[in-house]
């Protein structure tokens, strides 16, 4: 262990795979951003607390069976000529998962006749939401861990990029969260996001790998064009409040 410490390859592989953790923990923020966006603030704050502590748990305990997570690669199954692993059977159904539970919540924004965002009802709600996280928490944590296989050689390295990343997206998903809370129409591109990210973990699972460069780009595009709005939309707020206040 205090070899590391003085070890260059390792501390290159520790900042390569936490930025790739943080790269991939973004599907993960996301996910859970758009769910606890239905509680109210003082347990939209407990649940995705909760959501990314069993995120740093699923991960560190897959890390201590590599041996077994290993294992999930083999295929299992075969279907139309194409060998499927344990690991891309847990790809396609949170990848199906994603792309049902994001139909869903557009369905439900466009159903929706209040003046403000759905809110979840008390209690069974909050367990539900936990529930759900907890199911996709699994399949990031298994796509992140199997993926970091190989970039590094060392158990600790591996554990200190996973909580490194884990602290990042910590402190992301707060100012996230609160901007999706804030303005409501970025809820559905958010839901397109998972769209995208379902469709992308689908493809994984059937061997049709679509690089995730693609995937963050659209993303990336795609908020930087709703920011925009967003702002262009606060100033002419701004601009109508001050043109009111000087005629009264």
């Amino acid at each position: 262990m205090i070899d590391l410490l003085s070890d260059p390859q390792a501390w290159a592989a520790l900042v390569t795979l936490t930025a790739m953790e943080i790269i991939l923990g973004v599907d993960n923020i996301v996910f859970i951003s758009v769910l606890v966006s239905k509680l109210p603030p003082a347990e939209a704050r407990r649940a995705r607390s909760l959501g990314l502590l069993m995120a740093l748990v699923f991960r560190l305990v897959l890390l201590f069976c590599l041996s077994w997570l290993i294992g999930l690669t083999e295929p299992v199954l075969e279907l139309l000529g194409k060998g499927l692993s344990w690991r891309d059977l847990i790809l396609i159904a949170g990848g199906l998962f994603l792309l049902f539970k994001a139909t869903h919540e557009i369905h439900n924004e466009f159903e929706h006749d209040g003046g403000g965002p759905p809110q979840a009802a008390a209690g069974g709600a909050f367990t539900g939401i936990i529930l759900q996280v907890a199911l996709i928490d699994i399949v990031f944590s298994i796509n992140s861990i199997v993926t970091a296989i190989g970039m590094a050689q060392h158990l600790p390295v591996m554990i200190a990029a996973v909580i490194l990343a884990m602290a990042f997206m910590f402190l992301a998903s707060g100012p996230i969260g609160g901007f999706i809370h804030r303005h409501p129409t970025t809820k559905v591109l958010a839901l397109a996001f998972l769209m995208l990210i379902g469709v992308s973990l689908v493809a994984d699972g059937v061997g049709m790998h679509i690089p995730r460069g693609y995937i963050y780009f659209a993303m990336a595009f795609a908020a930087g064009v709703e920011t925009v709005n967003v702002l262009v939309k606060q100033r002419r707020a701004r601009a109508k409040a001050q043109s009111q206040s000087q005629t009264s």
